[in-house]
């Protein structure tokens, strides 16, 4: 076994995030009395992948971003809505949405038979993740689910990794495969913090120069020979 402890990112590499957002946006819209269309979910989509690269970039904090993605939303339509309500609205549903991806769990129950420990680590929002954690049909094989928010410092830091490992003191270089999708989050924080990374990248994008990748998958199945 050539990694016995596997950090897995949420959103985007085991579940599909854009999905659920879609799903939770929908059920927002109709509490709030707002058109429900392709065009202002893309708006909101936009703005919010702005506001969540800022966040990465640790320019802004999460309470700021989550309220202030529905301020720019509903003034960019011109809506007289209270944005705190339309984002405790999206939250709620959002946190009763979760949607593996294909193989996703195929592969974490064959990971764990095979003796692997399997840790989530995500910048979700805290009671979000872990209630879509709960409902997760799988999330018994994950012994335990680190929050940026809980531990005080967002990945791509390294003091987020930090606080990883001294809630599991045995993780080392040497035996430790951090998995993500995401280039400034997961990859970028797995090279901050030293630890080998591979990049879960199902579209095929190009990979940068200034990162190192120790492996590249398209599909989580192949995650299975490289541990």
């Amino acid at each position: 076994m050539k990694y016995p402890y596997l950090l897995f990112d949420a959103d985007d590499t085991l579940f599909d995030f854009p999905k659920a957002s879609s799903q939770a946006f929908s059920v927002m819209c109709g509490k709030n009395r707002i058109p429900d269309s392709a065009e202002t979910y893309r708006l909101y989509h936009k703005i919010n992948l702005v506001l969540w690269e800022a966040f990465d970039r640790g320019e802004i904090t999460k309470e700021f971003l989550t309220l202030e993605r529905y301020v720019r939303f509903l003034k960019a339509l011109e809506l007289d809505r209270d944005p705190a309500q339309c984002n405790q609205d999206y939250l709620e549903a959002l946190g009763q949405t979760v949607y593996p991806l294909p193989c996703a769990e195929e592969v974490c129950r064959e990971l764990a038979r095979r003796g692997h420990k399997l840790y989530i680590v995500t910048n979700a929002v805290a009671s979000v993740q872990r209630s879509r954690l709960s409902l997760c049909p799988f999330g018994d094989v994950f012994t335990a689910a680190f929050i940026s928010e809980e531990a005080g410092a967002p990945k791509p830091q390294k003091a987020y990794y930090d606080y990883v490992r001294r809630q599991v003191p045995e993780i080392t270089p040497e035996n430790t495969l951090v998995i993500g999708d995401s280039l400034s989050t997961d990859i970028r924080g797995a090279n901050n913090a030293g630890l080998p990374c591979c990049w879960f990248n199902p579209d095929s994008k190009v990979a940068p120069e200034d990162l190192r990748i120790d492996y590249t998958i398209a599909d989580l199945s192949e995650l299975l020979d490289i541990v």
